[in-house]
């Protein structure tokens, strides 16, 4: 970064603490920055600090929101005796873009990683046992990640559930819609196998 004002250096260097985001990009962002308007620039730092002081967590499923419950929880049309568990609220966006889906959610916001310092206590599974002990929850469908810290904490929402009358439910894996089985790594398959279906 040398040859950089020093404001220019502050800019890249924030900019480089987001995910995914290397040095090159950050100072491609930092360009574009600089390039903008003057509102422009404003308006973003301004959208940056709303967010900061508006979303809060929804207190029933622990999804992102403005008000104290979110727009699912609140609406009355949703299947309320369906959770569908996911790890972070861009997972609740992706299952609500495909519009198949009418129940509640759950948002675990992390997975379990004991590698990384996260364990169960870390996760919002105690608040998905109370949502099950105090309301008619029929079936709870994990839809955690199928990697290894996904699959671990399937395993640990269903051993946390056993016992309490709801029926646990995984997400299908495996052979993508217009995949090609020859182009399929072995897991893939393997899963595609294990949870194969009647048609």
């Amino acid at each position: 970064m040398t040859g950089y004002a020093l404001p220019i250096k502050r800019l890249i260097k924030e900019l480089g603490k987001f995910p995914g985001i290397g040095e090159k990009t950050a100072t491609r962002l930092a360009t574009f920055i600089l390039r903008a308007s003057e509102e422009d620039a404003r308006r973003l730092a301004e959208s940056i600090l709303e967010v900061k002081q508006k979303i809060r967590i929804c207190s029933v499923c622990f999804n992102l929101t403005e008000g104290d419950i979110c727009d699912i929880c609140e609406d009355k049309s949703r299947d309320r005796e369906v959770i569908c568990v996911v790890e972070e609220p861009d997972s609740l966006v992706a299952i609500e873009e495909s519009g198949c889906f009418g129940g509640t959610y759950h948002v675990l916001h992390g997975t379990l990683s004991p590698l990384d310092g996260v364990g169960p206590e870390h996760l919002r599974i105690q608040e998905l046992l109370n949502r099950i002990a105090h309301n008619h929850i029929k079936e709870i469908i994990v839809a955690t990640n199928p990697d290894v810290q996904g699959e671990a904490t399937a395993l640990l929402i269903n051993k946390s559930v056993r016992g309490l009358g709801v029926l646990v439910t995984r997400i299908a894996l495996g052979v993508p819609v217009g995949g090609n089985l020859k182009y399929m790594d072995r897991m893939t398959l393997k899963k595609s196998l294990e949870f194969r279906r009647g048609i």
